[in-house]
């Protein structure tokens, strides 16, 4: 009987640059892009402290996914039952970025972008 292969949400290669990574990243990056998002995030002065809190966090869950040449990101909702589309230029569809409001899905987004 062939043993089947468990599902983990560690990545194998960095989710900004495609490089392989030598350790499996629960968040999806690797090193170098990692510490070019925090970086990025200790840098941000426009959004309030709890938005940067929160797109750091979304950064460690891996809860950020890009899909179009690190233009477009599917982001994960805060209780994880929705998904946004969402870009680094701030647009969202979140019910904030519907209103026109900026929201730390887009924050999330341009910090992987700027990576």
């Amino acid at each position: 009987m062939r043993a089947t292969k468990a599902t983990t949400t560690e990545h194998t290669r960095c989710l900004k640059c495609r490089r392989r990574l030598r350790t499996p990243s629960p968040d999806g990056l690797g090193p170098k892009c990692r510490r070019k998002v925090r970086r990025e995030a200790r840098n941000e002065a426009t959004h309030p402290a709890w938005q940067v809190a929160k797109a750091v966090e979304l950064l460690e869950l891996g809860a950020v996914v890009p899909l179009r040449q690190n233009r477009i990101f599917l982001v994960v909702s805060d209780d994880g039952t929705e998904l946004y589309r969402t870009a680094a230029t701030g647009q969202c569809n979140c019910p904030a970025g519907l209103r026109s409001v900026r929201c730390y899905h887009a924050l999330a987004a341009r910090f992987v972008a700027a990576a």
